[in-house]
């Protein structure tokens, strides 16, 4: 019972949608963890400076949330989700790399790209795929007499 339930729900949300899911779920969790325990913040600097991490950390719980919700979206119509996706990661993105030319953060230049890379990169990517590959329709062999 419980393996048809989930081909169902996979059904029905489609690759795009199970993507978002998997990411709304976490950028959620990533948020909450900031609002129960916020880090020290070094290299947030530009953030913690117009308020606390902790309220820093609704960016990140809402767009999970948005996210989240845009995973039961038809595809066209969720493109909502994948830019509430993009947000939380580009702002902390930007925010490491001006504490790098600050001078405040010095690996933060590594924190910048990882969030480019392996949150915003992979965010774009997955927006841009189909949710359904068809591959090319075959041709039928020649028939008839060869020249």
């Amino acid at each position: 019972m419980p393996r048809r339930a989930a081909r169902r729900l996979y059904k029905a949300l489609g690759r795009r949608g199970t993507f978002l899911l998997i990411l709304g779920t976490g950028k959620t969790c990533w948020g909450v963890s900031f609002l129960v325990d916020p880090p020290d913040g070094q290299g947030l600097e530009l953030l913690t400076g117009l308020c606390s991490l902790r309220h820093w950390s609704w960016l990140w719980i809402v767009c999970g949330l948005i996210t989240l919700g845009s995973a039961l979206l038809r595809v066209g119509r969720d493109w909502f989700g994948f830019l509430a996706a993009l947000l939380p990661p580009t702002v902390w993105a930007i925010a490491y790399t001006v504490a790098v030319f600050s001078g405040d953060y010095s690996r933060g230049g590594f924190v910048a790209i990882w969030y480019a890379t392996s949150h915003c990169g992979v965010i774009l990517w997955a927006s841009t795929v189909p949710e359904y590959s068809v591959p090319p329709a075959s041709r039928p062999p020649w028939r008839g007499k060869a020249p």
